[in-house]
């Protein structure tokens, strides 16, 4: 439903949730290492802004699911200031043919992959 004059009809924003087997720390490394802006809606619960976004609709011949990525104008760039805050990369980057493709690890041994994207990107677009 799109109202006349509202960008994306009645939403103002989108919320994505990592589940995560040790949330304080990785929470505390989004906020020290990543430093994303972020507030506090008690009890230590952040929640942090996010980079502007955008979202694509993949097919899917089974089961439906998400998948959350971090984009970056250069992956190599961001390695080498995650390797200076101290945070150990691998560096393995897979060279697709949509971008360049990697993951960060996170304090409680997940992964969050990043890319820096080859294709045209909808997050800068003006209306």
């Amino acid at each position: 439903m799109r109202l006349e004059g509202e960008e994306y009809g009645v939403f103002v924003g989108a919320h994505v949730i990592l589940y995560s087997g040790d949330a304080e720390a990785d929470r505390g490394f989004i906020a020290e290492v990543l430093g994303f802006p972020h507030v506090d809606t008690g009890g230590g619960w952040l929640i942090f802004r996010l980079p502007p976004a955008e979202v694509a609709v993949h097919p899917s011949d089974g089961d439906e699911w998400h998948e959350f990525y971090l984009m970056c104008e250069d992956i190599e760039a961001l390695f080498d200031k995650l390797a200076a805050a101290g945070v150990e990369v691998s560096r393995e980057i897979s060279e697709e043919r949509w971008g360049r493709l990697a993951s960060i690890p996170l304090p409680s041994g997940a992964r969050l992959p990043v890319y820096q994207p080859l294709h045209p990107v909808a997050y800068n677009l003006q209306e």
